[in-house]
């Protein structure tokens, strides 16, 4: 079974320790439920498929019956915190403490790297700026930027990209982007991801006091169908790849843009609501 650091799925990790022990010896689930104290047999699997919760007193219950001890029982309290979370904001300041232990412990978590990359605007950023300024400050690289950052916030960036390998020093001390690509579990990913398109989001509205040869802005409201919608996002997905691989082709690179690919609904689904009204 893998160390309790490289799990982000409180659920997950629950299960392997199940398996394992069943693997060793005739464990079941109604064991499992017994040695952590509760009266339901089948409560621990029933956590486990995500059918429920577990309460604070339960944490304790099943961190003691599965023998967490010390950092390894902060991890799990926050783990389940971070599973089960009401809110974005809330679920990231429980993956902020797993992601703390876990560098205590000195262990990187690759979900931490693609959490942070996208915790902040700067660092996508500053990873396509870096290169295009050899020999130049933080300072300097600050003022580049139109939204309002420090120079101590754009070394923190270089220092974190350069550290996970998203940008290499050259041996003359400028800066060159690597192929490293960092990959999370899919819920970390979507958790990193929401936080960026929030923060880009709220970068786009004062991009449209610049002048109109340097941004471009357009929208259509429009009532569709889920079949039209589908289409509309394979075409979306398929043009955002046609930019990407125009983007790649420039030799002449002069600044860093953001393309926004935004669909989204205005109103609720019209037939969903005629049906519970009737």
């Amino acid at each position: 079974m893998k160390p309790i650091i490289e799990y982000s799925d409180f659920r997950k990790f629950m299960l392997d320790y199940y398996e394992e022990r069943k693997r060793r010896s005739a464990f079941t689930w109604r064991e499992f439920s017994k040695i952590a104290g509760f009266t339901s047999s089948s409560y621990i699997k029933v956590v486990c498929d995500g059918k429920s919760k577990l309460s604070k007193i339960g944490v304790e219950r099943v961190a003691t019956a599965m023998g967490l001890g010390g950092f390894e029982l902060d991890y799990f309290r926050a783990m389940v915190k971070y599973g089960q979370a009401a809110s974005e904001e809330s679920k990231k300041a429980a993956y902020r403490d797993m992601l703390a232990i876990a560098k205590v412990h000195k262990v990187r978590v690759l979900e931490g790297d693609l959490f942070a990359y996208y915790d902040s605007w700067r660092n996508p950023v500053v990873r396509e700026l870096a290169p295009l300024m050899p020999g130049a400050t933080p300072g300097e690289m600050a003022k580049m930027c139109y939204n309002t950052t420090s120079a101590q916030e754009v070394r923190e960036s270089l220092d974190f990209l350069t550290k996970t390998g998203l940008l290499k020093k050259t041996a003359n001390g400028n800066f060159k982007q690597s192929e490293t690509s960092v990959k999370g579990s899919p819920d970390a990913t979507r958790l990193a991801l929401r936080g960026m398109h929030r923060q880009m989001a709220e970068l786009a509205s004062p991009a449209l006091e610049l002048p109109k040869d340097e941004r471009n802005f357009s929208g259509v409201t429009m009532g569709v169908s889920k079949e039209t919608y589908d289409r509309i996002v394979n075409l979306l997905d398929e043009f955002r790849s046609k930019i990407i691989a125009i983007a790649a082709e420039d030799k002449n690179i002069e600044q860093v843009y953001r393309l926004n690919l935004q669909l989204f609904p205005l109103t609720k689904n019209i037939k969903e609501n005629k049906n519970e009204k009737a």
